[in-house]
């Protein structure tokens, strides 16, 4: 696996963070960033909200030190509207701008955006085009391999993209109709790669190593973009870039360094969102962290039953550290 350039964008190792709806908020890309990712990717960002400035919205791109280079997607059904959404997030700082052609969600396809658009490849050209000139930024996209499997019309697309300016294109090999049934085809991704000139990236599955090695071989593709993978494990990204890279294993981080990050991160989220909100958004990330740990379910249930935070990180030492001196003894 080789470096890419996303515009001025230069990544030596393409091992990308997903963008995930309700977990790629700012902590949790604060914390895959400081493992070690070279690309991370905001949540899903509807552009109308975007443009209206909602606060909701406005928390969701907010950036932290050391979060660059950040990339900010963006799903919308309206060329002008998606431009005015792609400027105002160049003037935020953001450094690539993604277009969301991909989301499988109902909710987001009944409003003609998301995957939606792999059924209209005119409306699509149009708000590729709208976006890449409203910004300076470099503009990529990501979608699936198409609506249904008797329209998989991905390697069609991302070469009207590449003609529209796009600079990179990722590809989650299932279609729309799959949402997240069955298995992502990381060999139909090749064809989008024999299509175009610039970079493309296979997503869809990655939650191994050697899943990340196979993804690359059967796509042909330039890098891995990672995501449910990285969930309570923001040290993937690191374990998969040294692996692709030089065949290295990383341990996991010891159950001691664990904690400290689960604790850094809690604490990230309850200054991000205010204790309320946080504490309640922080639930399913311990609830990951400590997935498959002795215990951990009936850990998790104590957890979600409790609204203040000084007593989740009372639960949180008391479940870990027997299990930390365990380990040491």
């Amino acid at each position: 696996m080789l470096g890419i350039d996303i515009g001025p964008v230069r990544l030596e190792d393409p091992v990308i963070l997903a963008p995930l709806s309700g977990v790629t908020d700012m902590p949790f890309r604060r914390m895959v960033k400081k493992c070690g990712a070279g690309l991370v990717v905001s949540e899903m960002i509807a552009s109308e909200a975007m443009v209206r400035e909602s606060r909701k919205t406005m928390l969701m791109v907010k950036r932290a030190e050391g979060d660059g280079p950040m990339s900010v997607q963006l799903a919308g059904c309206e060329p002008h509207v998606m431009a005015e959404a792609a400027r105002l997030n160049q003037d935020l700082g953001a450094d690539i701008i993604d277009i969301n052609m991909g989301c499988p969600v109902k909710k987001v396809v009944n409003g003609y955006a998301g995957s939606a658009l792999m059924r209209e490849e005119d409306k699509a050209q149009r708000i590729i085009e709208a976006t890449v000139k409203a910004v300076s930024l470099p503009v990529t996209l990501k979608m699936r391999t198409g609506w249904d499997h008797d329209s998989r019309n991905a390697p069609k697309l991302a070469r009207i993209a590449e003609n529209a300016g796009i600079r990179m294109v990722t590809i989650h090999g299932r279609t729309r109709c799959q949402m997240y049934e069955g298995s992502a085809d990381w060999a139909f991704v090749r064809q989008v790669k024999e299509a175009v000139k610039i970079p493309v990236i296979v997503n869809g599955d990655i939650t191994t190593l050697e899943a990340a090695e196979q993804a690359l071989e059967q796509s042909r593709a330039d890098g891995v973009m990672v995501g449910r993978g990285t969930y309570g494990r923001p040290w993937f990204i690191e374990q998969v870039r040294q692996y692709l890279r030089s065949g290295t294993r990383l341990r996991d981080p010891s159950l001691t360094r664990q904690l400290a990050m689960l604790i850094e991160h809690v604490e990230l989220m309850l200054e991000h969102y205010g204790t309320q909100t946080g504490i309640k958004i922080a639930r399913k990330h311990i609830g990951w962290y400590s997935k498959g740990l002795p215990g951990s379910a009936e850990f998790r249930s104590e957890v979600n039953r409790s609204a203040e935070p000084a007593e989740v990180f009372a639960m949180v030492r008391r479940f870990y550290e027997p299990l930390v001196e365990k380990m040491a003894a």
